[in-house]
């Protein structure tokens, strides 16, 4: 399990613990300002990219001390982990509230919503009750339709098509360990995958499964390589099979979506010794 199972979960997956999403957490008041802080500067993301690319031309030795402690201020207060869409439904079973909301990261880098986030919380209008505190210019701009509260079947279809998008899902935290949102991820535009994946600097975590292709299944058709936002899925030449790079797989499961054969499966990270202390 990953250290945040062990600190929040009591050693089971943490994320599905509903003390995690309650409105105790949620009216904290250093929570609250944490989080209307974050909305209220949605160019916030794009300054952090700017500053990663500064951070690169800097000495090694330099950019691991600050890394590291990037890393571990956002693991306090605001991470994020892959999770696969069967624990996504599993979430959706037990929250309160789900409302759609445009994705901050899209917001700094695109210049419009793109509304690929999930608030979610227990308590009927949970983030909703957060609404006074919020932005109103970023949630409910003019052309948008402000938070669009969604049941657990409707979110989990939208979630499906995202996969087929090649998005990737992901818990975030609000000063942690509350979750807050769930959103969808890919490399192009989301400033925290990006920030882990190109950069080095830890502010997304892996899932607690891993992919793995079933050679007697697989068919080569080479579907699950373009949707990898991870590139941890490769292709044999003389196998003429696809293979997961365990190293670089994020275990996100989205690879599935496009496998007509269902030749792609997910397993405990934990059952597989090479990766099972890779996060």
């Amino acid at each position: 399990m990953c250290e945040f199972c062990r600190q929040h979960g009591e050693g089971k997956k943490w994320y599905l613990q509903a003390k995690n999403y309650s409105l105790d957490l949620l009216s904290d008041v250093r929570r609250r300002q944490f989080i209307r802080e974050f909305f209220a500067h949605p160019e916030a993301p794009a300054q952090g990219l700017e500053q990663l690319e500064r951070l690169a031309r800097l000495p090694a030795f330099v950019q691991r001390a600050i890394k590291g402690r990037v890393s571990r201020r956002m693991k306090r207060m605001h991470f994020g982990q892959v999770v696969p869409l069967e624990d996504v439904e599993a979430i959706f079973g037990f929250v309160d509230s789900i409302v759609r909301v445009p994705c901050i990261c899209r917001y700094a880098n695109l210049g419009r919503e793109v509304r690929y986030c999930y608030g979610v919380s227990l308590g009927p209008d949970g983030f909703g009750n957060l609404l006074p505190d919020l932005d109103s210019s970023f949630l409910a701009g003019p052309d948008t339709s402000g938070m669009e509260n969604l049941g657990p079947a409707e979110a989990l279809q939208a979630f499906a098509e995202h996969e087929k998008e090649g998005l990737c899902h992901t818990i975030w935290t609000f000063v942690t360990p509350f979750i807050g949102g769930i959103c969808n991820c890919d490399r192009s535009d989301c400033v925290a995958m990006r920030s882990t994946v190109i950069y080095g600097t830890k502010v997304m975590f892996r899932a607690e499964t891993i992919a793995q292709v079933n050679p007697d299944i697989c068919t080569g058709c080479r579907s699950c390589l373009r949707l990898c936002q991870f590139g941890a899925i490769a292709f044999s030449a003389a196998n003429k099979r696809a293979f997961v790079d365990q190293s670089a797989c994020y275990g996100c499961g989205i690879c599935r979506s496009v496998c007509e054969r269902s030749a792609i499966t997910l397993r405990p990270r934990q059952e597989t010794p090479a990766v099972a202390k890779l996060w």
